[in-house]
């Protein structure tokens, strides 16, 4: 379960959700890596790996650090940030880091992305899948709507990033809300790029409970078992409960009457798919 629906400060304050969300069946919680410093997230992950549970992570870089700059400088600076989000990422225990780190998020020059642009980001990418491999972490650069991102909106794009730098530690994040406005077809998508996916969002179209939307959800499924996939399901769902968070992604509105709901709901979904299309593989 991604802790973006309640904070991008994850802390003991939350240790009551994350154990509920254990409670409700979950094997493991996303954490955002923004803000906070070591002794932070190596007291998180202690907090995380007490209650047994699994870690994953998620960040974004902004303007300042923008892989995709034209500007050695800001380039250089991107690395660095990546480089210090791993190095938290290693403290939290995260097995994969994921997000539109490809480039500044909410960033657009206002032109379809170019070339170059796409140069610099896989340069930058190439470094640190090497950083990442020294802590063990998987990073799965993450392909947004168009409506978020301009440098890469289809998992067919970020591919072409993630099989150009061929590195072990860099692999395909698969995002449902992304896919459901992006792609042609879900089924396509999964069976094209099973070599390479390594995380997986369930994302509802509009951002909610998973199930009680639009999502292709037999078609998700039912190829995610036929492909084999064995990685994380993570629900990714946002709230306005971080007002600061949820208008710098036009998140306007909650999506359920709780954020109980969501997740508890959410995880009943997955189950039921889960069993559903675990019994139609064999």
């Amino acid at each position: 379960m991604n802790m973006l629906l309640w904070t991008t400060d994850v802390d003991s304050s939350h240790l009551s959700i994350i154990e509920d969300i254990k409670r409700t069946g979950f094997d493991g919680v996303e954490i955002p890596i923004g803000g906070g410093d070591k002794e932070h997230y190596r007291q998180l992950g202690k907090l995380i790996s007490d209650l047994e549970l699994g870690c994953t992570s998620v960040t974004s870089l902004f303007e300042d650090g923008n892989p995709a700059s034209s500007d050695p400088a800001i380039r250089a600076k991107a690395l660095e940030q990546l480089k210090w989000r791993i190095d938290m990422g290693a403290e939290l225990g995260a097995e994969v880091i994921g997000g539109p780190f490809h480039s500044a998020f909410a960033y657009f020059s206002g032109n379809p992305p170019t070339i170059e642009e796409r140069k610099h980001s896989t340069e930058v990418l190439q470094k640190a899948a090497e950083y990442a491999s020294q802590a063990g972490i998987i990073l799965t650069p993450e392909a947004l709507n168009r409506f978020e991102c301009y440098l890469y909106n289809t998992l067919d794009e970020i591919s072409a990033l993630i099989r150009e730098i061929d590195h072990p530690n860099l692999r395909m994040i698969f995002d449902t809300h992304h896919a459901h406005i992006e792609e042609k077809s879900m089924r396509d998508v999964i069976q094209r790029h099973k070599d390479i996916i390594a995380h997986v969002h369930i994302s509802e179209n509009d951002r909610g409970t998973p199930g009680t939307g639009q999502v292709a959800w037999d078609e998700v499924f039912s190829n995610l078992y036929d492909v084999g996939y064995d990685g994380w399901l993570t629900i990714e769902a946002f709230s306005r409960n971080n007002p600061v968070f949820a208008s710098g992604i036009n998140v306007w509105r909650n999506f359920a009457p709780t954020l109980d709901e969501v997740y508890r709901d959410g995880y009943a979904f997955i189950r039921k798919m889960c069993d559903k299309h675990s019994q139609s593989a064999q």
